[in-house]
């Protein structure tokens, strides 16, 4: 994966313009002191700039941190987390963020602290992301050292499984127990980390509101739409000569985001859209659509975790489909039915219509499970598993029915496209 260089005639807000990771010297000649503001003005600015979360939720980001302080009003305290997990396996952005400019999102996290009162500070990443744990602490270090913080900020490790970075998993586990999801309600901000409220933010919002902070919310919606402004780090990878991680302003198209990303190399059949929770669009649907909510929408999708895989002709859409659902089913914490249960046997016979061993009463029985699991577990892991295969089964329509009447097509063979991670035990 690549930092992808900012478009001609464009400035790239969150990300250097060259791949050179920032020390606290640099952040500081670059952006200056982090600015003084009051706690009410920065809940004013975030919610007038109209920043969403960009870790998958796209929950408006002034919203959440006003009702944390609503509730931390009632004593006790709030607590703050920087969701650094990135349990996306085909998302980078996080991870190249915190490693070329870390203390934009420290930035951000202390502006969070500041603005709810936050009694305890937690960035939470996984054992797989050594590397950005390193950067973290590293940076935590230099703020130390120069005194910019007087904020204790703790970084705290967890599992590398699927589910271990939703937010009440990652509660869970900052609250010394197994990082596995939580029933709901109560949600977060009425009762989360040792039952206080609790904001648990994407570490690219953080990085946003810290932008918001210093240059106002006028200028973060100076791009962007009405109702989408301002830019995203996306993931682009696939059928492109140069994968990587860019931003683009939320007005741009998917064509000019695959152009940015050097073009395409081989010609595009369908597009994944917001990584395995998300959706496979057919490519003439959505090439020409921007990336803002309401157009993406009118297809189906939505950017989600910022991820963007084009999928070439050449790579048989059914055989990354079961791949990826048998790795979800097997990153379920086993907690509820539709998961322990309703998964593996979605999975399983999603892979024999794969391998070519299903009958056509196959395809029945995966659009009823699929109705029967949706909406019924802790978390949203059955929700985004099932739409992930629903929407495979739609656009690669002609290919399935290769699958079923003819076996494995002439593309089944060639190696993932769609990265596969080990599967972690445990979930401490």
């Amino acid at each position: 994966m690549s930092l992808s260089t900012p478009a001609e005639g464009t400035t790239s807000r969150l990300l250097p313009a060259r791949p050179v990771p920032e020390d606290l010297d640099a952040h500081l000649a670059g952006f200056g002191p982090r600015p003084t503001v009051e706690p009410g003005a920065m809940i004013d600015a975030l919610e007038r700039s109209g920043l969403r979360g960009r870790g998958g939720a796209d929950f408006p980001t002034g919203v959440k941190w006003r009702a944390v302080t609503e509730e931390a009003q009632h004593g006790g305290g709030a607590v703050v987390v920087a969701n650094a997990a990135e349990c996306e396996p085909a998302s980078f952005k996080d991870r190249f963020l915190l490693t070329y400019r870390p203390h934009l999102v420290l930035d951000g996290l202390e502006h969070a602290a500041e603005a709810l009162g936050a009694r305890r500070v937690v960035i939470y990443t996984t054992r797989s992301h050594s590397d950005v744990e390193a950067a973290l602490r590293a940076a935590i270090r230099e703020r130390r050292r120069r005194d910019d913080s007087d904020r204790f900020v703790e970084v705290l490790v967890g599992p590398n499984r699927y589910v271990a970075g939703e937010e009440t998993a990652l509660i869970a586990r900052v609250s010394g127990h197994l990082a596995k999801p939580k029933m709901v309600p109560p949600r977060p901000f009425q009762s989360g980390v040792d039952r206080l409220p609790t904001l648990v933010q994407n570490v690219e919002t953080l990085a946003h509101a810290a932008l918001i902070a210093r240059f106002g919310a006028s200028w973060f919606r100076s791009v962007g739409t009405e109702r989408s402004p301002g830019t995203a780090l996306l993931t682009v990878s696939g059928a492109v000569r140069t994968p990587g991680v860019l931003e683009a302003a939320c007005d741009t198209t998917i064509a000019a985001i695959v152009d940015r990303a050097g073009g395409v190399d081989e010609a595009p059949a369908a597009v994944l859209l917001g990584g395995y929770f998300g959706r496979w669009v057919a490519a003439d649907r959505i090439w020409n659509r921007t990336i803002d909510a309401d157009s993406l929408r009118s297809v189906g999708g939505s950017l989600g975790t910022g991820v963007l895989v084009v999928v070439p002709a050449t790579t048989c859409g059914i055989t990354e489909t079961d791949r990826v659902l048998t790795y979800l089913a097997g990153q379920s914490a086993g907690q509820c039915g539709p998961c322990h249960a309703g998964l593996p046997a979605i999975a399983e016979t999603f892979h024999k219509v794969a391998t070519g061993r299903a009958r056509p009463a196959a395809l029945e029985l995966l659009t009823r499970w699929s109705n029967d699991v949706s909406g019924r577990g802790a978390c949203r892991h059955p929700d985004g598993a099932v739409l992930f295969l629903t929407s495979a089964m739609e656009v690669f329509a002609a290919d399935l029915r290769h699958h079923l009447k003819q076996g494995e097509c002439r593309f089944s063979g060639r190696p993932s496209l769609l990265p596969i991670p080990a599967v972690e035990a445990g979930w401490w």
